[in-house]
């Protein structure tokens, strides 16, 4: 047979968790048709002689919903070896929306996902308002990744009850028509149903968002209608508000798991911030008992802590200080010029001692840029690498004799690309490993596409096979891919992906063993309107194939885009 990709000699690690082998690989019609020793033509061979041949990565808790309409590569994912992402978590989508909803849509996905409003408006032609109708819409996109979505609780609710939606219970009949929109959305391709009990998910009025003001009865209706057609996962941002709230909402989750027999998932949360913080222990343990007891439930993980990110060119932690201010408006060479006068720096350091002290109210990322509280020097690092090894900057600071400001501003005139990272949740490095090596845990929580200018999550795949395989041999890079690829088709439902076998979608990667790392983040103003974001990609990998297509070289585009929506079973 004529085929159209030869993979020629590479080192298989087929997403199972077992034994690597040396194979070529056979590509035709977007499948893999053969696995072994092949002499067959092929329209292209690719010789991966000392190159690693796995699944392409699978990233189930992302926020592309707006991104996909303007950025048909899916940075930064595609750069960390994704081919597939699960969007529209936590509720928040896209559709349905009426037009005179969509600048409301719009502002709370800025308020809540650091999503920038102008980006949205000079990138989004936004032609749907069904949810059926955006899922057609994101197919016309050229695309070079796959996206899977839910349909989002914050989006029906809004829909069905207008601005009601973020202060009303909703009735019986409302319930009634959200129920019939999910059915709706599964029965179009919807991989399920999304929303969010997260107590730092706001509206851009400071009100929670519309999913934090629906009563459980509506949601467990909402999951009843899902195990009517016998579809569809239900994800949930977690509410660790307090150990006696996370306490509550684990045991939804596993009432939801158990009764209606549909997938339940939620991010796994380690903290100390809070007066009674909930261990991450907890929400494990509550995980394994719904398994043993039948149910399927797991925990959405990271690969290393959720962090605010600041800098010169994005945000600093003192930019809500009037001084700063005066200061952080001006054009960036005028703020370097400013930055070097040694009046403007002992006012700016003067400045610092007025912010709010540090408490033990829970924040999330964003709120750390938004209502930041004076920082705690001994959590804030200066990113020199990606092995969570920088020296943080009261280090900086003891060995200069400086105050912290003024090292913060030494480094950043310095370098304008300067990072400097706080740690939010999951910051110690030990319980994030040991989430990780629960069975049910997935490495998989991104949130890429959100948070665009505020964290980082995107390289979690990389950071995972650099830092947990290589660096520290926590896991074998068996171990780790299946976890990447395998473990997460399963848990989504991904028919056909997640291994490299006879007949699975080609979906691929081809990296150098012991070379895959994250490079350090940039800040660069490239989303449309020339807003900021950070940028952050790879070294290691050769390729990225998607759909038998390669879409990705050496980390650059190929200009190809052979993504598709992947559909739920119920329009399979």
């Amino acid at each position: 047979m004529s085929l159209d990709l030869l993979i020629r000699g590479g080192t298989v690690v087929d997403g199972s968790g077992g034994k690597r082998s040396v194979a070529d690989v056979g590509i035709s019609n977007g499948r893999i048709a053969r696995i072994g020793r092949i002499t067959d033509a092929a329209r292209r061979t690719f010789d991966a002689d000392g190159l690693i041949v796995s699944p392409g990565f699978i990233d189930g808790h992302t926020h592309m919903d707006a991104q996909v309409m303007w950025d048909p590569l899916g940075s930064c994912s595609c750069y960390h070896g994704v081919t597939s992402v699960v969007m529209s978590n936590c509720g928040f989508t896209l559709a349905p929306c009426k037009p005179a909803d969509r600048e409301w849509v719009a502002n709370s996905l800025s308020y809540v996902e650091d999503i920038s409003t102008d980006a949205m408006t000079a990138g989004i032609d936004w032609t749907w308002e069904s949810f059926p109708e955006y899922m057609a819409a994101v197919e016309r996109q050229p695309k070079a990744l796959n996206h899977a979505m839910y349909i989002g609780h914050s989006a029906i609710r809004m829909y069905v009850m207008g601005r009601r939606a973020v202060t009303d219970k909703a009735t019986d009949e409302e319930i009634d028509r959200m129920a019939r929109l999910v059915q709706e959305g599964l029965k179009a391709g919807a991989m399920g149903f999304s929303t969010s009990r997260t107590h730092t998910h706001l509206t851009p009025d400071g009100t929670p968002v519309a999913s934090r003001i629906a009563a459980w009865e509506e949601i467990e209706r909402i999951v009843a209608a899902m195990a009517e057609l016998d579809a569809g996962i239900f994800q949930s941002g977690p509410d660790v508000l307090d150990r006696a709230v996370n306490d509550a909402f684990l045991a939804r989750m596993k009432h939801f798991a158990l009764t209606y027999k549909r997938p339940v998932m939620f991010g796994l949360i380690s903290t100390r911030q809070g007066e009674d913080p909930p261990s991450w222990q907890s929400q494990t343990k509550a995980i394994e008992e719904t398994n043993a007891a039948g149910g399927r439930m797991f925990g959405q993980g990271t690969t290393r802590s959720i962090n605010a990110m600041f800098s010169l060119k994005s945000y600093l932690p003192f930019d809500v200080l009037p001084a700063w201010k005066k200061i952080r408006s001006l054009p960036l060479d005028e703020q370097r010029k400013k930055l070097r006068n040694p009046a403007v720096r002992r006012e700016l350091v003067a400045a610092e001692a007025t912010m709010k002290p540090k408490d033990n109210k829970m924040q999330g990322g964003g709120a750390a840029t938004t209502d930041p509280r004076k920082p705690d020097y001994d959590n804030l690092f200066a990113l020199k690498g990606v092995d969570w090894d920088d020296p943080t900057i009261n280090e900086l600071a003891c060995a200069s004799g400086k105050h912290p400001v003024e090292v913060m501003i030494d480094l950043s005139l310095e370098n304008a690309n300067q990072i400097y990272q706080q740690p939010v949740v999951n910051e110690e490095r030990e319980d994030v490993l040991a989430m990780l090596k629960r069975d049910a845990t997935l490495a998989t929580f991104s949130d890429s596409g959100a948070h665009v200018a505020q964290e980082m999550g995107s390289s979690l795949q990389t950071h995972l096979l650099h830092y947990w395989v290589d660096k520290r041999g926590a896991f074998t890079l068996e171990q780790a891919v299946k976890k990447l690829t395998h473990d997460n088709a399963e848990a989504f439902e991904l028919k056909g992906r997640g291994l490299v076998k006879e007949g699975y979608k080609a979906d691929l990667l081809l990296f150098e063993e012991g070379r895959v790392r994250p490079c350090l983040p940039t800040v660069e103003s490239d989303l449309p309107g020339g807003a900021r974001r950070l940028v952050q990609k790879a070294e290691g990998i050769r390729a990225t194939i998607v759909n038998g297509v390669v879409t990705l070289e050496n980390g650059d585009s190929t200009g190809h885009f052979a993504g598709e929506v992947i559909k739920g079973k119920l329009a399979s």
